[in-house]
């Protein structure tokens, strides 16, 4: 197939790229390289695939609708995969108008692009986030989620709406991925694992928020790549089943779907960082913290629906993870 990677610079939109051209499609890189987090990291996943026979790539931002556009006639993509986000809970606090610029604008571009060239699926990036203030767990696709506790949260609940109502009028089938807590090798900067790998290489403190009491469900790379491939492959139709006087948010009488993405074995932060510690062979000296505004407390995705219709099924525990992202790092950053 022809796949369009938006992101594809990205940590999880490097790694699906090489996994498409791995088994023979043709892919399209776009990305922007923004500077929210170090472009030498992003350029650096870029060079591994530029080589590699089928790989395309074109520089701009989703924003630049002209671009996009391009892009897409040049390419032809059969199918699409949206990962180019303005990412980061933290950061929405502070830029919020990037988030509208990116999630917003930016996805909506790429909805007309999809509408307008026949596209066979759009797959696109939603967060764990969207379930915000939720306590019951594990997170399911059918729970509500209106009580949105960040606005990058309030921009991926936006982006299934949006996506369902081009999915209704238009046939367009989509597909959107809630994400929970991605690791691994190339993992981004910002992230939770980087940041402690770094500082605790360097002899230096670690900020522990929620005094490490929260749980989170920490899915390796490989097996979210594979749950997005998987997906990718199983174009949505209309729902058989769904029950407009009992309507679930999962599902549509229009080609639509959503679903968690995650392990499914939440680990408790302060475990994270003991099985870091093991493969680094250093302790940490954390500054302990109060949980984080737009930050919750727990995560745990209920994936029963992505293993019943795509068999997904996670298997890296977070000890063989995390020792690959510590042998990543050493050898990147040589040390």
């Amino acid at each position: 197939m022809r796949v369009l990677v938006t992101g594809a610079a990205g940590f999880i939109g490097s790694h699906l790229s090489h996994r498409l051209l791995e088994r023979g499609d043709e892919v399209l890189g776009y990305d922007n390289l923004n500077a929210y987090y170090d472009p030498t990291l992003k350029q650096a996943r870029l060079d591994r695939l530029t080589p590699l026979p089928g790989f395309d790539f074109v520089q701009a931002s989703l924003e630049d609708r002209a671009a996009l556009e391009a892009a897409f006639d040049r390419f032809r993509p059969q199918r699409v995969v949206n990962l180019a986000a303005q990412a980061g809970v933290r950061y929405s606090l502070e830029n919020p108008q990037a988030y509208i610029d990116s999630n917003i604008t930016g996805f909506i571009n790429i909805l007309e692009a999809c509408r307008h060239r026949d596209v066979e699926h759009l797959v696109y990036a939603s967060s764990s986030s969207v379930y915000g203030a939720n306590r019951k767990l594990p997170f399911a696709v059918e729970d509500s989620v209106d009580h949105p506790v960040s606005l990058y949260a309030a921009t991926k609940k936006a982006n299934e709406l949006m996506a369902h109502t081009y999915s209704h009028l238009f046939g367009l089938p989509t597909t959107g991925l809630r994400f929970f807590t991605v690791y691994g090798p190339w993992g981004r900067p910002d992230m939770a694992l980087f940041l402690f790998t770094k500082n605790i290489l360097a002899g230096k403190p670690i900020d522990v928020f929620n005094h490490g009491r929260h749980t989170r469900d920490f899915t390796y790379i490989d097996d979210i790549v594979e749950g997005v491939i998987r997906t990718l492959d199983h174009v949505p139709g209309p729902d058989p089943s769904y029950d407009p006087l009992a309507p679930s948010p999962a599902t549509s009488s229009a080609p639509y779907r959503v679903y968690n993405i995650g392990n499914h074995n939440p680990v408790e932060l302060l475990h994270y960082i003991r099985v870091l510690e093991e493969c680094l062979g250093r302790k940490a000296e954390m500054n302990l913290l109060p949980l984080q505004p737009g930050d919750v407390p727990d995560t745990c995705a209920d994936v029963v629906a992505l293993q019943r219709d795509v068999d997904y099924r996670p298997d890296t525990p977070v000890e063989t993870g995390i020792r690959r992202f510590v042998d990543w790092y050493r050898t990147y950053y040589r040390i």
